[in-house]
């Protein structure tokens, strides 16, 4: 009896003991954290930090309840391990018990994760590539020649076409100068022939015969005009795309990276992605690795990286986020499609903290809760505006005032026909001592009629006996 109550006094006081240092580590008045300043993680703004590391500490430290002190690591250094086991930078902080917490862009690996506490990933990431627009060209499609003008632009010219098209074949029917005896004459501009007649001016080729009257030629003038500004625009368009996608290469992934000698590329050095290339089994990541090694063209920092990347003809291979991140602050710098190696940043405590679980229980929280969207959207915001969005926008705002010279154009062409229509009209209400509105009635109903008075007349002759 007396072994069973030494016992179960000793597991009371070991239970005690246990929620006693929970209780005494949760209650601290403040924890120390430890950060590496990286855009847009963690910034100076005066003598704050700000960023995005920072917005994700305020809210965990609401949810949990804790104080917390940022400073800076001291080394300037992630956290690598040297050859006799010792860890450097803000994983080496937390390890020697400088710092209770690691808040920063920390890539979740597993030699981290036997030496430290790493949370639930706050944001996936992977590796991909960064290099300028203009040293790599894109796989060409079979309609890119469409592609100078958007498809409202199209669909606005197709639209234009035919209603030019009516225009001119109503024109033709009305104006006493183009057709002036309904009666015996046939009309020359019928509805097929004013499609093939404006298609020719559209290509830049006549097609006869051409109108007679003012109204008619007013028409076609602006139809002219109308068509040799677009295909200047569409040419002009054109050229230039193709001039930028001039260039020879087509990098989409690593395996394009690897079989070409002509972009110089590289990483950061002693980082997690080139841990990943150095231990892959890919023979295209082992390509990549060794030639970074014979070439020694690793960056110190991503600024580094990014800046060898702007000045061109170097293709620099990172973390995909950090990578957005600098797509979206250089407008000439993009990534390429492919990201291998997907993994996440972890929020890094001391092995067998107590305060692990409740850090990843609360970062899931606020992934459900779109909070870690909110962040990323507020601080990877762009001010590029996409090199096609330009050129539509542009474009679109270039052609609105050719498309109202031709509105105006065929407006005007119309109202002349109607007035050569009506002066006939007046004339010959004079001469045949009828109202005016009565000539103009039938000879609007007689111009108008789909089919020839000469073939009804030519058929009724036929069938007399």
């Amino acid at each position: 009896m007396v072994r069973i109550s030494n016992m179960s006094g000793i597991v009371s006081l070991c239970i005690v003991l246990l929620l006693g240092s929970e209780i005494g580590i949760a209650a601290r008045q403040e924890l120390t954290v430890t950060t590496i300043k990286q855009d847009p993680y963690t910034m100076s703004k005066g003598s704050q930090l700000e960023g995005y590391c920072m917005d994700l500490l305020t809210e965990l430290a609401k949810k949990l309840g804790f104080k917390y002190k940022v400073h800076l690591v001291k080394d300037g250094s992630y956290g690598r391990q040297d050859e006799s086991g010792n860890w450097n930078g803000m994983i080496g902080e937390v390890v020697r018990g400088e710092a209770d917490l690691a808040v920063a862009p920390l890539t979740l690996t597993a030699a981290r994760e036997k030496a430290v506490g790493m949370t639930k990933p706050y944001m996936q990431t992977g590796i991909s590539i960064l290099l300028r627009k203009d040293i790599v060209s894109e796989e060409a499609g079979f309609f890119d020649f469409l592609s100078p003008f958007s498809g409202e632009t199209w669909f606005g010219i197709l639209i234009a076409y035919f209603v030019t098209a009516v225009c001119i074949c109503i024109v033709g029917r009305l104006s006493p100068c183009e057709w002036s005896q309904p009666e015996t004459e046939p009309n020359h501009f019928t509805l097929l022939h004013s499609l093939w007649y404006t298609a020719g001016a559209l290509s830049l080729q006549g097609a006869g015969p051409h109108p007679k009257a003012v109204s008619g030629r007013v028409i076609s003038c602006t139809w002219w005009l109308f068509a040799v500004v677009l295909l200047a625009c569409y040419f002009s368009s054109l050229s230039s795309s193709q001039g930028s996608d001039s260039a020879p290469l087509m990098i989409k992934g690593f395996e394009d990276l690897a079989n070409q000698e002509v972009i110089e590329y590289g990483t950061l050095a002693g980082s997690s992605t080139l841990a990943f290339f150095k231990n892959s089994n890919n023979p295209s990541y082992r390509r990549i690795y060794e030639h970074m090694e014979r070439r020694k063209s690793f960056v110190s920092s991503m600024d580094e990286g990014v800046q060898r990347a702007k000045e061109g003809n170097y293709a620099f291979i990172g973390e995909s986020v950090s990578l957005d991140l600098a797509v979206a602050r250089h407008c000439e710098l993009v990534r390429a499609h492919e990201v291998i190696g997907m993994r996440g940043y972890s929020i890094v405590t001391p092995l067998g903290s107590p305060m692990l679980k409740n850090l990843s229980v609360a970062i899931l929280q606020l992934s459900e809760a779109g909070e870690l969207t909110y962040l990323r959207t507020k601080w990877w915001a762009s001010s590029c505006i996409p090199d096609s969005a330009k050129a539509l926008s542009l474009r679109a705002h270039s052609m609105k005032g050719i498309f109202l010279v031709l509105a105006i154009g065929l407006g005007i062409g119309v109202l002349l026909s109607l007035f050569e229509l009506t002066s006939k009209s007046r004339s010959t209400a004079g001469e045949q001592k009828k109202s005016c509105c009565t000539v103009l009635t039938q000879e609007l109903s007689q111009r108008l009629r789909m089919t020839n008075t000469q073939g009804d007349q030519e058929t009724s002759d036929k069938n007399k006996p």
